[in-house]
């Protein structure tokens, strides 16, 4: 399918997209405008959430942009959709433009979304909700690195005869948990303060049939240290902190502190994996913290995010690094 050229400006590469976009059978994303890698577009984001589109705008959008989007949209769908599948589709304004519009920032333009709604990500199976909250419960750029850790989970068992023992920082709805036990982990331990987002990584649980080893903490991980130690030493440590949360963290304060404590909640030999969202904050500024405030781990490698999400600028997206404490452990505190 062609797609035809638009006059609209700053959405041609967008409707390129959804031109050639194929069924979309995991959730993904589709367009990233936001990497700035499509003059005009940076505004523009598009995830299948199937059987669900999600559209998003960082910037004003027009009644008559949507529609143009919409057709697209529907001409595509048209040539893609399972026989009898109606076009789903749900558009939301983030930022300076909420103050700029008298209108819900979330609305279903067309058809509806299923609810439940369980997405699909390679063997796991996940409950988003794309109708309310920015964060839709699961983070599509974090693809790789719940790759990662199924994949940690499964060599380890197979490498020392037994599952690894997790602890899942900041884990929101637990998906990183669900990749680790079903790559092989024994136990993993979720702590997040937001109550809500765990009751949703039980549900995440329940839908993959995990029904033992997870635990669910709905703690302040900086007044927790005494508990999660007592739990320990875990073989892999999963810290995905937000980049700002004022009362939660703040990274640029606040991962020092982390990485203080880090090394005594690792076994000999034991993996962390450490994730930064701040497109002010590069790797390097990653790497150099772990340096200073946690000499003792290792970096291991940087995870790749899936290629969709290519930006302009190295460093802006996501950052994912592996590291590993030395086996002969420093038993300081």
């Amino acid at each position: 399918m062609r797609s035809c050229r638009i006059d609209t400006p700053g959405m041609q590469a967008l409707l390129d997209a959804i031109a050639a976009m194929p069924l979309p059978v995991d959730a993904c994303r589709i367009f990233h405008g936001r990497g700035g890698l499509y003059p005009g577009c940076e505004q523009w984001t598009l995830d299948a959430y199937p059987p669900v589109f999600v559209l998003t705008s960082f910037a004003p959008a027009t009644d008559e942009q949507l529609a143009t989007i919409g057709a697209a949209l529907q001409a595509r769908w048209q040539h893609i959709a399972p026989p009898g599948q109606a076009l789903n589709w749900v558009f939301q304004q983030r930022g300076e433009a909420l103050r700029l519009q008298a209108r819900s920032d979330t609305r279903l333009m067309a058809g509806c979304v299923p609810d439940p709604h369980i997405v699909t990500e390679g063997p796991a199976r996940f409950l988003v909700h794309v109708l309310r909250r920015q964060n839709h419960g699961l983070f599509l750029d974090m693809a790789e690195g719940r790759r990662w850790v199924r994949e940690f989970a499964a060599d380890f068992l197979q490498r020392e005869g037994r599952g690894a023992k997790v602890l899942n920082l900041f884990a929101y709805t637990c998906a990183f948990s669900v990749a680790a036990l079903q790559g092989g982990a024994a136990h993993v331990t979720n702590l997040d303060m937001a109550r809500g987002a765990l009751a949703t990584g039980q549900q995440n649980h329940q839908l993959n049939g995990l029904t033992h080893g997870a635990s669910f903490l709905a703690h302040d991980l900086f007044n927790s240290w005494g508990k999660l130690t007592r739990g320990g030493p875990y073989d892999l440590v999963i810290a995905d902190p937000p980049s700002y949360q004022k009362g939660s963290f703040v990274a640029t304060k606040d991962y020092a502190r982390l990485l203080r404590r880090l090394p005594g909640l690792l076994a000999p030999g034991g993996h962390a994996l450490l994730c930064l969202n701040a497109p002010e904050l590069s790797m390097a500024w990653l790497q150099d913290q772990a340096r200073e405030h946690a000499p003792e781990l290792a970096f291991v490698e940087h995870m790749a995010n899936p290629a969709v999400f290519a930006d302009v600028g190295e460093g802006r997206g996501l950052k994912v690094g592996a590291y590993q404490l030395s086996r002969q452990k420093n038993q300081n505190p």
